[in-house]
């Protein structure tokens, strides 16, 4: 009773302390964005004030002529003179947005124009997703050994404990991933990228691998962009290997918290000792198990210690 009684007291904790933390971030958002905002609206009503006492078009005309321009924008339609030939339905654009579909990164840049296109976009993500992550969590499995449990055990034998082994594990591979998945990226985008500076390729590549996707800043959508269709499934191999990546290191924090018993204090779920069993062992292309030889040293239980798997890690 006294356990259940803790359990609702720490999701009750939970619940506040992420209510609080929306409200801290509605409150920082708010006084950082609402001035840059009245500012850009003034700006606005200025350069509309301008165009038409310049011009003999009426107000109502030329509300009319941006509400059309921005819906088509919304749909990836530009009307800008230099860039009105190019498509975003070719092969490797539609490429490029089935990929944001499946993954869930969805910038919104593009979106189907018909009902037939909407309609398919559903049964298309109702299986991609989690075909998607099907595929993503077999990738892990197999990177599962070389990447986290055989460092970290060559870490052990050199005389560490399994606590400061995973920990300077963990930090490497996360500086690793830092480098390779966050920085190097953002220096190839704000190069390829005439308009984006450095934070904004850092910008981009945290709300990609975060699949929050928010669509305001996306690859090979600028006039003049060389080797578009190239460039475009490049990106989508990265979006890929950066989210396997990203998935790798949730599973190697979730194993690291079971071992400094972080899950236990807070009464999550851990890490089941079949699933760490299963790290060597792929979801897909496995060979199959031999059957037991039923005998009697196989009928002796095994001593945990002559296990190689991770809980040889998490445990000392």
């Amino acid at each position: 009773m006294q356990s259940v009684s803790r359990s609702w007291l720490l999701l009750s904790g939970f619940v506040l302390f992420y209510v609080i933390y929306l409200l801290f971030g509605a409150l920082v958002f708010s006084s950082i964005e609402r001035p840059v905002e009245e500012r850009l609206r003034h700006d606005m009503q200025v350069l509309t004030e301008e165009f038409l006492n310049r011009s003999c078009v009426n107000a109502a005309s030329l509300e009319l002529f941006l509400l059309k321009v921005l819906r088509a924008n919304k749909y990836g339609v530009s009307v800008i003179g230099n860039f009105s030939g190019a498509t975003n339905w070719d092969l490797p654009s539609s490429m490029f947005f089935a990929n944001t579909l499946v993954t869930t990164v969805g910038y919104g840049h593009t979106s189907p124009l018909s009902d037939a296109g909407k309609a398919f976009s559903i049964f298309y993500a109702l299986l991609g997703v989690p075909f998607t992550m099907l595929v993503l969590t077999a990738c892990v499995q197999r990177l599962m050994y070389p990447l986290v449990i055989a460092p970290v055990s060559a870490l052990q034998k050199s005389g560490l404990n399994p606590r400061p082994a995973t920990t300077i594990h963990f930090v490497l591979l996360l500086v690793l991933v830092l480098l390779a998945f966050f920085l190097a990226p953002a220096a190839v985008f704000s190069t390829l990228e005439a308009s984006w500076t450095f934070l904004d390729g850092i910008y981009f590549c945290f709300i990609s691998l975060c699949t929050i996707g928010l669509g305001d800043f996306v690859p090979a959508t600028q006039p003049g962009v060389k080797h578009r269709g190239l460039y475009q499934i490049s990106v989508m191999v990265y979006l890929f290997m950066g989210l396997m990546m990203m998935y790798l290191l949730l599973s190697f924090f979730h194993k690291m918290a079971d071992l400094h018993g972080l899950t236990t204090l807070l009464q999550l779920p851990r890490c089941d000792d079949s699933d760490l069993e299963d790290d060597r062992e792929p979801i897909v292309g496995g060979e199959p198990k031999a059957p037991p030889l039923k005998d009697k040293a196989a009928s002796k239980p095994l001593d945990p210690s002559s296990q190689a798997s991770y809980n040889s890690i998490s445990k000392g």
